[in-house]
């Protein structure tokens, strides 16, 4: 997403405008898919609001019958942390991370407990962030719910034997998958406000790294390698100082 900002009255913040752009690219701020926010935001609320976006849209896809009571979420990248916000603000006071990274940002959150996988217990609703949803499948209770939040790739193999006989619920959880008119940017919203209200500054500013924009191509060059920053959510910053 590719994040400017309107101008205001006088000197008024304008307000934040959230496109599917690249990063850096100019946009049309009435192009279709476009979010809005108050100019007052932190820039850090907002990215972070973003991914929560995501989740809000997707958990929205899941059964009445999904236990949100001790939910867990495969990964602890940005979709990752994503989820977690806005399982919790759906009132899981404890949710379970499995990830194989030590001490991911993650894990600052009050509410988070950290896993490794070789020591993950099952659970009836786990989500996928990670988009290789073999072990969340593995981690799924007979009967349970397996959420795909994470984009799989082509080649990518569920085992759906495995799903089969034991009666698990698999759901695709894309953002952009059907919802009635106005859902998209609705979520948004609520999702801004929530996080301004409820998530400490300081958690915010520890999950965002904001880079300049004339880094962008080497902090590119890192994001599919073992040196990829920790910060789970990366700002590009390509205002003119």
């Amino acid at each position: 997403m590719a994040i400017g900002r309107t101008l205001g009255a006088g000197d008024g913040p304008g307000r934040w405008v959230l496109a599917p752009a690249p990063h850096g690219a100019a946009f049309d701020p009435a192009a279709p898919g476009t979010l809005t926010a108050p100019g007052t935001v932190p820039v850090t609320a907002l990215a972070v609001a973003r991914f929560q976006h995501i989740a809000r849209l997707a958990l929205d896809r899941l059964p009445a019958a999904a236990d949100f009571d001790r939910p867990v979420v495969v990964g602890s990248g940005a979709v990752a942390l994503g989820c977690v916000l806005e399982l919790h603000r759906r009132g899981a006071d404890r949710v379970t991370v499995v990830t194989g990274r030590r001490h991911p940002p993650i894990g600052r959150a009050p509410y988070v407990t950290l896993t490794a996988p070789d020591a993950a217990r099952p659970a009836g609703l786990v989500v996928d962030a990670t988009g290789e949803p073999g072990q969340a499948l593995e981690l799924t209770a007979p009967g349970g719910v397996l959420g795909l939040l994470g984009t799989p790739g082509p080649e990518t193999v569920l085992p759906v034997r495995e799903a089969h006989r034991n009666g698990i619920v698999v759901v695709g959880m894309h953002e952009l998958a059907p919802a009635p008119p106005g859902v998209y940017g609705e979520a948004f919203t609520e999702c801004v406000e929530w996080i301004t209200q409820v998530v400490d500054p300081g958690l915010l500013a520890a999950w965002c790294r904001i880079v300049p924009g004339d880094k962008a191509p080497g902090v590119y060059a890192l994001l599919n390698s073992p040196s990829r920053p920790a910060d789970p959510v990366i700002v590009f910053d390509w205002t003119t100082r």
